[in-house]
């Protein structure tokens, strides 16, 4: 755990493809800083791979429970996002802003971050991570929606 205050997860599994494999790096830099354990799905390097491998070994250790939450990074975003919430009982997020950062946490209890390197800057991203960890899911009525879509 962090040695703030903030409710930060104690582990969080992060995945990448070849154009966020930068991103992924620092990301993991910021975590650990705050006292996060980072279990490193791949990508490894900056050579070309393929996104739906990748997104398959995070949503699927969200998906059967092995990681509370994870983070899944791309050029877009969008492929990640696609190919991670095919997986029962994910809810992946793919954001660009604090707003929308907070409320897919508050109101949706997003359990992957998903976000673009060729859409956002480092600076915004980490800025992101942090907010999406910070922010606490609300309940209540939002739990009740969450479980419509969950029986789909």
């Amino acid at each position: 755990m962090s040695n703030d205050t903030t409710p930060y997860e104690t582990e969080v599994i992060i995945g990448c493809d070849h154009a966020a494999y930068p991103l992924k790096e620092t990301i993991k830099a910021f975590l650990a800083e705050k006292g996060v354990k980072v279990v490193d799905a791949g990508c490894h390097g900056p050579e070309s791979v393929n996104y739906p491998d990748f997104a398959k070994e995070v949503a699927g250790k969200v998906s059967d429970g092995t990681h509370p939450k994870g983070i899944l990074l791309c050029g877009t975003g969008l492929g990640m996002s696609m190919a991670a919430n095919r997986f029962k009982g994910v809810r992946a997020a793919l954001v660009s802003d604090g707003f929308s950062a907070r409320m897919s946490r508050m109101h949706n209890n997003s359990n992957i971050l998903v976000m673009g390197a060729r859409v956002i800057g480092e600076s915004l991203a980490l800025d992101l991570v942090r907010i999406w960890m910070e922010t606490p899911f609300e309940g209540g009525r939002h739990l009740d929606r969450i479980q419509m879509f969950e029986s789909f």
